[in-house]
């Protein structure tokens, strides 16, 4: 995936869905965030913020922050929308190592008893289903040198269910897999934030008991003037919480 970007400056974020920033001539404005998380890690202040900007001449704020780089030079892309784009674009390329034999592909599909959509819906020759919960992974642990990253960065009930909601396909008999999609240059591994919420990380020590596939694959980013490539393709170790026993 390639995106013509352009650099600012963050001064902060607020609103959730809102930031304003620097842009390079020195004006400053207020640009969109497609982020419903706490980004904790991913705006601070001074932060180099990568935006891209809307032909929809409809639209309040026509910028949108996509990616930060921070001032240790992490790159994380925050828009949340990517995540299900990088992940499609790997499985159209069959680059995902346990998903690449697939015959059909079906995007927000309903599904379960708790009013769900899954993300990507697999069939193969044989007709098994294979369903794909994406998650998008953006928090870094505390420390200068960790590389272990953590979802969620904030309580999630929606993350919650959707953890039952593939506990009960397995159960019944499909393929279920749940894929972190690591957005953050300097996660080398991921773990669920038990310190955050933990009866996700509990929910998710179930889901692998049972037989829910948990991988990681993290973005790779590559900077070219205004133009950033992201490409999802190496794959990371996932561990459960600390006092959780696989």
């Amino acid at each position: 995936m390639n995106i013509n970007l352009k650099k600012a400056i963050l001064i902060k974020r607020y609103k959730r869905f809102l930031a304003d920033i620097i842009l390079e001539d020195g004006t400053e404005t207020t640009l969109h965030v497609a982020n419903t998380g706490a980004m904790t890690g991913c705006a601070t202040e001074k932060d180099t913020v990568w935006y891209s900007t809307s032909d929809n001449k409809k639209r309040k704020y026509p910028y949108s922050w996509e990616i930060t780089q921070t001032q240790n030079d992490h790159f994380i892309c925050v828009n949340t929308l990517r995540a299900n784009q990088l992940v499609e674009e790997a499985l159209t390329n069959r680059t995902i190592n346990e998903l690449h034999n697939y015959k059909t592909l079906k995007r927000e599909v309903k599904y379960g008893d708790e009013n769900s959509k899954i993300d990507f819906l697999l069939t193969d020759e044989n007709d098994v289903l294979t369903y794909i919960e994406v998650k998008s992974v953006t928090l870094l642990g505390d420390g200068s040198i960790s590389k272990q990253g953590y979802f969620p960065d904030a309580v999630t009930l929606r993350g919650q269910k959707h953890l039952r909601e593939l506990m009960q396909m397995k159960q019944q008999g499909h393929r279920a897999i749940l894929l972190f999609a690591v957005l953050h240059s300097g996660i080398e591994s991921v773990m669920a934030a038990q310190h955050i919420d933990a009866k996700y990380a509990e929910l998710l020590s179930q889901a692998k008991e049972q037989g829910v596939e948990v991988i990681a694959y993290k973005v790779s980013f590559k900077q070219d003037i205004s133009n950033i490539q992201m490409t999802l393709v190496d794959v990371l170790p996932v561990k459960l919480a600390e006092n959780v026993t696989d």
